[in-house]
């Protein structure tokens, strides 16, 4: 009954923030400077009659709210509109583009976590030399923005070393991997160092517990203590910034699909935002808005199986 009532009032606030997040999107733009039909016309003069026309094919001189309750109930039913740049469905250019930074991310995220997590554990549990080298090696990653890294990585292996393409995600499963590799470690190592130092920190904490010093004085072994009574208390902490880790990494793909090239959501969403697609960005950014509350109530879901003193619904460990 717990979980029920949970549940019920998460997806009913979802739905409460996803309504007010798709009316800040729709109007965002319509904020902006500039219109979809100065963009369709490219410059050129137009007629009164063509200027008309425009707007009407694009419902641009309806009241604000007519627009948005229209493109609201559209959206309900899967209809995103129609791209003003690339003139045709805004779904199907998303069913296209899609794949390529669902791959991209996911390959960053498996990233993301093997390593950062192996760093915080190795930094906390070594200590001296180790810990420190860990320490300088995660301050560099975390102090390098994804574009930086993306321009430093092609230039290193893509184009001195051609171990990798420079840019493209490749067609079919294996070629894709292949050429995500380098814009999968762009995208990954900011978060690497991130998550990296959220581990050692929850783990050091976990160290000085109570629990472990009783676990010690009774003889079990220490990897034994690390394992379920260090790592399994701090898992809760590092948990608590999926949402912050997977969040980034769409915000991020951004900059990392326009320097590979790549043609996936995050570059259409760099164009389309410079040419005034409408459809195209709102449809981008609600997706964005739900992926990440999605993940959210994934992560508020496992916390408490992985960590007993979490509540369902609450982050918040006792001390």
């Amino acid at each position: 009954m717990n979980f029920l009532r949970f549940a019920v009032r998460r997806l009913a606030e979802m739905a409460a923030t996803l309504f007010a997040a798709s009316f800040v999107v729709f109007g965002a733009m319509y904020l902006a400077p500039g219109s979809p039909a100065s963009f369709l016309l490219a410059g050129r003069s137009a007629s009164p009659e063509a200027l008309a026309a425009i707007n009407a094919q694009y419902h641009l001189n309806d009241p604000f709210l007519v627009r948005y309750f229209r493109w609201l109930g559209d959206v309900v039913q899967g209809d995103f509109g129609r791209s003003i740049t690339y003139r045709t469905d805004v779904s199907r250019l998303l069913a296209d583009r899609l794949p390529s930074t669902l791959m991209l991310v996911a390959m960053a995220l498996v990233v993301v976590v093997v390593v950062g997590l192996v760093l915080g554990w190795i930094s906390s549990v070594r200590g001296g030399a180790t810990d420190s080298a860990i320490l300088v090696t995660t301050t560099f990653a975390v102090g390098t923005p994804s574009f930086v890294a993306a321009v430093l990585l092609q230039g290193l292996f893509a184009v001195k070393l051609g171990w990798f393409p420079s840019g493209g995600a490749g067609e079919g499963f294996g070629d894709m991997l292949w050429h995500l590799t380098l814009p999968a470690l762009a995208l990954a190592l900011y978060l690497i160092g991130m998550l990296a130092r959220v581990t050692r920190s929850a783990m050091l904490e976990a160290l000085d517990s109570e629990h472990v010093t009783v676990a010690r004085s009774r003889g079990v072994p220490e990897q034994q203590v690390i394992r379920r009574h260090v790592f399994r208390n701090a898992l809760g902490t590092v948990l608590t910034t999926g949402g912050l880790i997977v969040s980034t990494l769409l915000v991020c793909t951004i900059l990392v699909e326009t320097a590979f090239s790549i043609g996936g959501i995050g570059q259409l969403l760099e164009l389309s935002t410079t040419t005034k697609d409408f459809p195209t960005v709102q449809a981008i950014s609600l997706i964005i808005v739900a992926l990440f509350m999605i993940v959210n109530l994934i992560v508020d879901l496992i916390l408490p199986l992985v960590d007993p003193r979490i509540t369902l619904g609450s982050r918040r460990s006792s001390a």
